[in-house]
Formats: structure tokens, C-alpha cells, sequence
């Protein structure tokens, strides 16, 4: 529990004027964990949202940092300063997605957006940590290990895709299905964060589902966690995708990353360097936090042979695909350098 003696960091919302980046913002503003809060973004709205925060009776300074989509130069200066002195960077930033789009639809452009990001981070904060909400996470965090891998300072346990949204809806969906409070309940995600790749370990739930969920129910449950984000998509009716459940889970990692570094042991699910599945390179699964980050990468433990007949069926070929798409295009933008 936070108190007058809890450490403090200085937090960076690179896509800060964004669905997901506002109220992201507003929420890590209200963190315990962070005295420096800058805000990032290429639109000047971002400076509007920084000044509308300073005025919460928070303790956080946020200061807001706009680029120029007109001056590469600018824009370049302006995200450099955003960085200076960061100890955690969260980047939601990106096209949201749309009714009819997949994540991969957003690849071309947030691919790109993702590497500029991390490239900046890597020439201006490089030991910070790093939680990448971008979709696709299953091929943007690729893509910013290999960026940091070509300027030498890739630290696997700093880099992080902010899968948490898989396991807060689990939580929900799963205590409105039993009756019981979602903070009561915990299912471990593993896999990746997008339709099949992400799969719930309902077998492994807390409580224990055995008695109370049947072999049907846990497949339209498994189903419906899949497509979640599809779902509000949908619901928004163009208007939008998962922008505030996704803030507030992002904002729930970034705490407990900050958690992890004033010392507390913290386990969250999240994409990360792995070796837990053949041929995958990153794979979600729950994750212990420290100090210097990832302390430890948990297992799996023993699958119902459901969850295992998904995983080596589904999961663990659709994931290769995305990893391997996410690596090929990073070495494609390092070879025009």
C-alpha cells in the first residue's frame, strides 16, 4: 500500500491526447507511484489535456509535450524533451481500430509509429521501462526488441506488452458468471493479445471453476474473452474501440511495474521475452515484477485439454506468424538506415 514513503517515478504517455491516452493519463495521475508525469502526443490537444490535469489536486507535475506533423525536426525535439529523465514510458499511442478491422489491419501505420517511439527512447532513456499498449502488441513489442537490439541496449526483462486487459475481463466475465467480486478473482491469460492467441486459463481460475461453469460454458466464455475488443468495437459502432477498460488496465500495469521497482514483488500476466512456448520468442504469461523489472517469467503449469489442444492448435502458430511479422519489419526499417 502506498504511503508518504513510497518512491516516486517520472511516467511518460507517448499518444497522450489519444482514447486510450487520456484517460490513461488521468488515472496514472491519480497514482501514488508518479511525480513526473509527461505527456506526449503529435496533436496540439495533448498540451489541452496536460493543462486540464494540472488541475486535479493530485501530486503529480504534468507537463505536456506536442509535436508537429509538419516538422519531422520539431516533432523529433519535442518527444526527446517528453523523454528526459523517464523512468517508466507507457505508449498507447496509434490508430484505434474500427468495425471490421483486425489488429492486424493497424500494423502498416502503428508499426511505424511504435518504432519512433522506441528508437527515441533508446537514444534518450534507455534504462527505463517500457509498456507498449500499440496494437498489434503480438508484433509491436518485436519490433522494439529489435529496435533496441540495433542500438545496443535491449534489456528483455524492461520491455513489456500490456496484455492486462485479457485478464481484467476475464476477472469480470468470470464473477458475473458465478456471482462473486471481480477483486475476488483472478485468471492467468497466457499466449498473445489478439482473438485466438490470447487464452484464459479458466482450469487455473481462483476460485475454482470446476464445479461451477460447465465444458460448454467454459468454451463460450473462452470465446467471448477472444473477442472482447471486437465486441466493443462493435458496440461503439465506429465510434471508437476499448479505449477506457484498456486505460485502466494500462494504468494497473504501469503501477505495478512502479510497484515492482520500489521493491514489492508483484505478479501480472504480460507479453514478454519467453521461452515457454517452441518457436515463440514472446508469449504472455503471468510474470513476476522487481526492481529491474521481470524477475522472474512463471510457467504455465498442467492445461485442461481444452486450453492445450488451443494453444498447440491455435495460439502458438498464429503467434509465430505475428512475431515473426513484427521482427522481419524491424530489420527491414534497421537495413534503410
Amino acid at each position: 500500500m502506498a504511503s508518504a514513503f513510497t518512491k516516486k517515478y517520472a511516467v511518460a504517455v507517448l499518444g497522450a491526447a489519444g482514447g486510450i491516452g487520456q484517460p490513461l493519463s488521468l488515472l496514472l495521475n491519480g497514482s501514488p507511484y508518479v511525480s513526473q508525469l509527461n505527456l506526449y502526443d503529435v496533436v496540439p490537444l495533448v498540451n489541452g489535456v496536460a493543462a486540464d490535469l494540472s488541475h486535479i489536486e493530485t501530486g503529480p507535475m504534468v507537463t505536456g509535450y506536442a509535436g508537429d506533423l509538419k516538422d519531422k525536426d520539431l516533432t523529433k525535439q519535442r518527444l526527446h524533451a517528453a523523454l528526459k529523465g523517464v523512468e517508466v514510458a507507457v505508449i498507447p499511442a496509434g490508430l484505434p481500430r474500427k468495425p471490421g478491422m483486425t489488429r492486424d489491419d493497424l500494423f502498416a501505420i502503428n508499426a511505424g509509429i511504435v518504432s519512433e517511439l522506441v528508437t527515441a527512447i533508446a537514444e534518450v532513456c534507455p534504462k527505463c521501462m517500457i509498456c507498449i499498449i500499440s496494437n498489434p502488441v503480438n508484433s509491436t513489442v518485436p519490433i522494439a526488441a529489435e529496435i533496441l537490439k540495433a542500438k545496443g541496449i535491449y534489456d528483455p526483462k524492461r520491455l513489456f506488452g500490456v496484455s492486462t486487459l485479457d485478464v481484467v475481463r476475464s476477472n469480470k466475465f468470470v464473477a458475473s458468471l458465478i456471482g462473486a467480486n471481480p477483486d475476488e478473482v483472478n485468471v492467468p491469460v497466457i499466449g498473445g493479445h489478439s482473438g485466438v492467441t490470447i487464452l484464459p486459463l479458466l482450469s487455473a481460475a481462483t476460485p475454482s471453476l470446476s464445479k461451477s461453469l460447465s465444458e460448454e460454458q467454459i468454451k463460450a466464455l473462452t470465446e467471448r474473452i477472444q473477442n472482447a475488443g471486437t465486441e466493443v468495437v462493435e458496440a461503439k459502432a465506429g465510434g471508437g474501440s476499448a479505449t477506457l477498460s484498456m486505460a485502466f488496465a494500462g494504468a494497473r500495469f504501469a503501477t505495478s511495474v512502479m510497484k515492482g521497482m520500489s521493491g514489492e514483488h508483484v505478479v501480472e500476466c504480460s507479453y514478454v521475452q519467453s521461452d515457454i512456448a517452441p518457436g515463440c520468442d514472446f508469449f504472455a504469461s503471468p510474470i513476476t515484477l522487481g526492481l529491474n523489472g521481470i524477475e522472474r517469467v512463471g510457467s504455465i503449469g498442467k492445461l485442461s485439454e481444452y486450453e492445450e489442444m488451443l494453444l498447440q492448435e491455435q495460439v502458438i502458430p498464429e503467434l509465430k506468424k505475428a512475431i515473426t511479422k513484427g521482427q522481419e519489419f524491424a530489420k527491414q526499417l534497421q537495413s534503410k538506415l
